[in-house]
C-alpha cells in the first residue's frame, strides 16, 4: 500500500517529529537531544542529582560545558587557576564545581584558560556545535538564540538538565506554530535589535506563550546569521517556548568550516546540506497564530519600563497610565516609572545616562562590536558616563576584534575593553550598576534589579548603545552616522580562530573523524541500580492559606534574584524568595505592605495571581526551589511562563491555569478573605474551606499521574533505554554528522579533545575600510 500523504508542516513541526522517541496516547513525547550546552550556574544540582543516582552522563560527545555567567570580566593576563581568580566564594564554588564535575563526567570543557570559553548561546554557533535541524537544549532561558539556524533550540530547568544528561531526552508537549512575518527594507540605523523589540512591543511578552515562533520574510532573510541570532535569542522575551528560522543559504554559508559541522565537500557535508535545505515550512501549513510587521514602521527603539514589551521609538516620549486601557497595564505602568524614576511625556533623548553595556548573547559578537566601532571611531564618551563597557561574547570575538583593531577604537573612546562573559547582563558578577543608575544595554532584559539591585536598565541595538555613550543621554544614532550606512545585509562572515589540529597520521585521522555506523552507547543506571531516586512527594490533596497577588508579568527575576542563585544546592532560598518586594531596599527589615509578610500569608501554601505571564523570564529552577522552601506548593494564575511552568512540576508542585476570569476573581476573593482553600488534584477542583466549589482545572495527565504518584522523570524514561538505542541508531544512519566530529568526536577511549590553532593577525585599515553595516 503506497504510504500516507504527510499533512502540510512548519518547520518546527519538521524538526519535532524527527526527534520523537516516543509518544503516548496523551500527547506526551519523549524527544531526543541533539546537543546540549552547560554552565556553572544551572548545573550544580543536576550533576549532584547524578551522582546521587549512580548515573553517567549518556551522551558526553553531545554536552559542550563552559563558565559563563559568574566570571569576573576583568583582564586574565595573570590567571593561573580558577580558585586563584574568582575573589567571590560562591562563584568560585560554582565555577571550581563545574570544572571537578566536566572531569569527573568526561565532558568538553571551556575553562577560564582556553580562548575558546564565552556566552553558551556565541560559543555553540561559532563552534559549529549549533547545526540545523538539531534540538539544542541549556539550562538558560536564551537557549532560543540557536533558532536562528533552524533549530529547536529552548531553555530547560535544572532538573531537565539532569535528565538530558542522564537519558538524552526530554519529556515534552508540542507547541503551538506563530508566525511572525517581517517584510521590507530596513531603515538606516535600524538593526535586528530593533526588529525584536518592536515585536515584542506589539504582542506583548506573553504573547508567544506555549508557541514556537517562526521568524520570516524579505527583511529576515536579508539578515546575517549573527543578526538572525540576536531575533531568536530575544523570542523568550515575547513568551515563547523558542524563536526559529529556516536555514538558507546564508546558514550555509555560515557553517562552512567551522569545526563541529560536517567537512566542506565530504558525503557528510553533502547529504546534510540536502536535508538542511528541506528544512522550511511548507507553503500551505496551518498556523496557530499569525503576525505581520512592516519595516516601515520599525524605527531605532529603547525601553522606558521594566518589561521588554515597554518599548517606544526613540523619538518617542515615556509613556503614562492613561495612555493604556487595561488596568493591569495602567498599575504596571505607575510601578515601572516609580522604579524607573521617569516622568510621564518625557523625550527619550532627553534621559541622562550612568553607564553604557555593549555585550551579552544578544548582541555580542563580531558584527555587533564592528558596528557600534563605526559610531565611536575618533569620538569620546561622554563626561556625565561613569563607565562605558565592551564585554565581547567569547575568547575567539575577543580576539578577532583585536586583530582588526576594534579594541583600541574602544579604549580611545573611552570605553573598558573586557573579557569574555555574560557580564552585567544579569549583574551575577562584579560587573553591575549601582542602586539608581540607569543604563543603555545591549542585553535582552530590564526587569527590576536585572543588572543590579536598584538598577535602571533601557534596552537598544549596539548602534544606539554606542550612540547614547558618546551623547550621554539615550540618542538617536542615525544623527551621529552617515545616511548613507545600509542596515539590511551583516558584514561578511569572519572566520574566528574555529580550526581543527592538523593531522598527521592515519591515527590522528581515525581519531578525530571517527563515527562508527553503530553507535557508541553511554547507557545510564537502569532502573535498579543502587543510589537510583526515590522519586517525590506524592501531591493529592493541598490545604491551606492562598496569598492574593494582583501584579502581571511576575518573572523569575522577582521571585529571586540573581544574587541568590550562586549556590550548588536546592534547599535553603525559602528567606530569598521575593527578596526585593518582601525587605526594605538594602536591609533585612521586612516590608510590611507585602503580602507574605502579613498574617495569615506567611504560612501560605499556595499563591493566586490575577495577573498574566507568572513566572516568565530566566529558566532558573531556583523560583520553584524558593517557593518550595517558603512552603508554597501550588499557584493558581492565568498564564505561565513555559519554563517555569515545566520546572515546577519537575519539584514535585502544581502550576494551575485558570483561564475564566470570574472564576479566577472567586478564588482570589476567598484568598483576600483570608480563608483556607482546598487544592484537589485527583478531582482537579478547587474549592473553599467550606467544601463549596471554586472552580476546576486541567492538567496533563502524564504530569498529573507523576504528581499523584510521586514519580521521577527520569526513573519513567529509562523504561525507555530500547527506543532511546533505537532513535540512535536511526539518528547515525540519516544523520551522522550529528554524532560528532574534531573534539567532540565519539572514540573508544571517550570523547576527542583538541587544542585551538593561533588566532591570524588581520590588517586593520584592510577590514576597517570595508563598510560596517548595521
Amino acid at each position: 500500500m503506497p504510504s500516507a500523504v504527510k499533512p502540510p508542516q512548519t518547520l518546527y513541526d519538521k524538526v519535532f517529529e524527527d526527534h520523537i522517541v516516543d509518544e503516548k496516547e496523551d500527547g506526551t513525547i519523549l524527544l531526543y537531544i541533539d546537543r546540549h550546552l552547560v554552565h556553572e550556574v544551572t548545573s550544580p544540582q543536576a550533576f549532584e542529582g547524578l551522582r546521587n543516582a549512580g548515573r553517567k552522563v549518556r551522551r558526553p560527545d553531545c554536552t559542550l560545558a563552559t563558565v559563563d555567567h559568574n566570571i569576573p570580566t576583568a583582564s586574565r593576563k595573570n590567571l593561573t587557576t580558577t580558585e586563584k581568580f574568582i575573589e567571590e566564594a560562591d562563584s568560585r564554588t560554582q565555577c571550581m564545581t563545574l570544572e571537578e564535575n566536566v572531569k569527573a563526567f568526561d565532558l568538553t570543557y571551556f575553562g577560564l584558560d582556553d580562548k575558546r570559553q564565552g556566552i553558551v548561546h556565541i560559543i555553540g554557533p561559532e563552534q559549529g556545535f549549533t547545526l540545523p535541524g538539531t534540538t539544542v537544549v541549556c539550562g538558560d532561558s536564551h537557549t532560543s538564540t540557536h533558532g536562528a539556524f533552524g533549530a529547536l533550540a529552548f531553555g530547560i530547568g535544572t532538573s531537565e538538565v539532569e535528565h538530558v544528561l542522564a537519558t538524552q531526552t526530554l519529556i515534552t508537549q508540542r507547541s503551538k506554530n506563530m508566525k511572525v512575518q517581517v517584510n521590507g527594507e530596513l531603515a538606516p540605523g535600524v538593526s535586528s535589535k530593533d526588529i525584536i523589540l518592536h515585536v515584542i512591543g506589539v504582542i506583548g511578552t506573553a504573547g508567544g506563550t506555549g508557541s514556537v515562533i517562526e521568524f520570516c520574510g524579505s527583511a529576515i532573510r536579508g539578515l546575517s546569521m549573527e543578526a538572525r541570532m540576536s531575533i531568536c535569542n530575544m523570542s523568550i522575551e515575547a513568551g515563547a517556548r523558542a524563536g526559529m528560522i529556516a536555514p538558507d543559504l546564508t546558514t550555509i554559508e555560515y557553517l562552512k568550516g567551522r569545526p563541529l559541522a560536517p567537512k566542506v565537500d565530504s558525503p557528510e557535508w553533502k547529504k546534510a546540506v540536502s536535508y538542511w535545505m528541506s528544512l522550511n515550512s511548507d507553503a500551505d501549513a496551518k498556523w496557530d497564530h499569525e503576525i505581520y510587521i512592516d519595516c516601515k514602521d520599525i524605527a531605532p527603539t529603547v525601553s522606558w519600563g521594566t518589561s521588554p514589551q515597554d518599548v517606544v521609538p526613540i523619538t518617542g516620549v515615556v509613556p503614562g497610565p492613561d495612555d493604556f486601557q487595561d488596568e493591569v497595564k495602567k498599575d504596571a505602568c505607575k510601578r515601572a516609572l516609580k522604579y524607573m524614576g521617569l516622568t510621564a511625556g518625557t523625550p527619550m533623548q532627553e534621559i541622562p545616562l550612568d553607564k553604557i553595556f555593549i555585550g551579552s548573547c544578544t548582541n555580542a559578537r563580531i558584527e555587533d562590536l564592528r558596528a557600534a566601532a563605526r559610531i565611536v571611531d575618533g569620538k569620546k564618551v561622554a563626561p556625565n558616563v561613569k563607565r562605558a563597557m565592551i564585554v565581547p561574547g567569547s575568547g575567539l570575538v575577543k580576539q578577532q576584534a583585536e586583530a582588526e583593531g576594534l579594541d583600541k577604537i574602544f579604549t580611545d573612546a573611552g570605553f573598558e575593553w573586557r573579557e569574555a562573559g555574560c557580564s552585567m547582563c544579569l549583574g551575577m558578577n562584579p560587573d553591575i550598576l549601582s542602586p539608581g543608575e540607569r543604563c543603555a544595554s545591549t542585553s535582552n532584559r530590564n526587569f527590576e534589579g536585572r543588572q543590579g539591585a536598584g538598577g535602571r536598565t533601557h534596552l537598544v541595538s549596539p548602534v544606539m548603545a554606542a550612540a547614547a555613550a558618546i551623547v550621554g543621554n539615550l540618542a538617536d544614532v542615525r544623527k551621529l552616522a552617515p545616511p548613507s550606512m545600509a542596515a539590511a545585509k551583516g558584514s561578511p562572515k569572519v572566520e574566528l580562530d574555529a580550526h581543527m589540529e592538523d593531522i598527521g597520521s592515519d591515527e590522528d585521522l581515525d581519531r578525530i573523524m571517527d563515527a562508527p555506523a553503530d553507535p557508541v552507547s553511554h547507557p545510564s543506571a537502569s532502573s535498579s541500580s543502587v543510589g537510583a531516586s526515590a522519586g517525590m512527594p506524592k501531591f493529592e490533596t493541598l490545604r491551606g492559606y492562598a496569598a492574593p497577588m494582583d501584579i502581571a508579568n511576575i518573572d523569575t527575576d522577582a521571585i529571586i534574584p540573581k544574587q541568590f542563585l550562586k549556590t550548588i544546592k536546592r534547599s535553603g532560598l525559602g528567606s530569598a524568595l521575593f527578596h526585593a518586594w518582601r525587605y526594605e531596599p538594602g536591609s533585612i527589615t521586612e516590608n510590611p505592605d507585602f503580602i507574605l509578610n502579613k498574617a495569615p500569608y506567611r504560612d501560605s501554601k499556595i499563591l493566586v495571581c490575577t495577573g498574566p505571564n507568572f513566572g516568565c523570564g530566566s529558566s532558573r529552577e531556583h523560583a520553584p526551589w524558593a517557593l518550595l522552601d517558603f512552603g508554597i506548593k501550588c499557584i493558581i494564575a492565568p498564564s505561565y511562563g513555559d519554563i517555569f511552568f515545566n520546572n515546577t512540576f519537575k519539584n514535585g508542585m502544581l502550576p494551575i491555569r485558570i483561564d475564566s476570569q470570574p472564576d479566577l476573581e472567586r478564588i482570589a476573593a476567598v484568598a483576600k478573605a483570608g480563608k483556607g482553600i482546598e487544592v484537589d488534584l485527583p478531582n482537579q477542583v478547587i474549592r473553599d474551606a467550606e467544601g463549596n466549589e471554586l472552580a476546576k482545572f486541567e492538567v496533563e495527565q502524564f504530569r498529573k499521574h507523576c504528581l499523584v504518584n510521586g514519580l521521577d522523570d527520569i526513573e519513567l524514561t529509562m523504561g525507555s533505554v530500547d527506543k532511546i538505542e533505537r532513535h540512535e541508531g536511526k539518528r547515525t544512519r540519516e544523520w551522522p554528522w550529528l554524532d560528532g566530529s574534531g573534539y567532540l568526536a565519539r572514540h573508544r577511549k571517550g570523547p576527542v579533545k583538541v587544542e585551538a590553532a593561533a588566532v591570524p593577525k588581520t590588517n586593520r585599515g584592510e577590514v576597517l575600510k570595508e563598510p560596517l553595516e548595521w
